[in-house]
């Protein structure tokens, strides 16, 4: 049975600048077609819970979704803070990095990269 979504609905969303910049990302680093884009938290940051968005391996208990052509690798308890969350990329003087627009989270930090519920 595979764990694979292909559907019009995924749990996140990416601006089309970050679906770009993933991609170049993904093309410098070399990273072979057995990784994935992991979209999760983790405990901790200022206000309690953190994202995490890197290049990993499948692990136990992911689902796995193609978003514009790429993996997505996400442990299925963390959906339910994620679902809905659109990551962009900002080039810009005063910011440059993704961002994460979560209409989950209560509140967030001021450097936009931990949010609690």
């Amino acid at each position: 049975m595979s764990n694979t979504v292909e559907t019009a609905f995924a749990p996140v969303s990416f601006t089309e600048t970050a679906v770009k910049e993933l991609l170049k990302l993904k093309d410098q680093q070399e990273i072979t077609e057995d990784f994935g884009l992991r979209v999760g938290v983790e405990g901790g940051g200022c206000s309690g819970m953190s994202y995490v968005l890197g290049f990993d391996q499948r692990k136990d208990g992911d689902q796995e979704f193609s978003i514009d052509g790429i993996k997505i690798f996400m442990h299925k308890a963390h959906q339910m803070y994620l679902l809905g969350m659109q990551i962009d990329w900002q080039d810009g003087l005063n910011s440059r990095g993704f961002t994460f627009s979560n209409p989950n989270a209560a509140s967030s930090c001021g450097c936009g990269t931990s949010f609690s519920v």
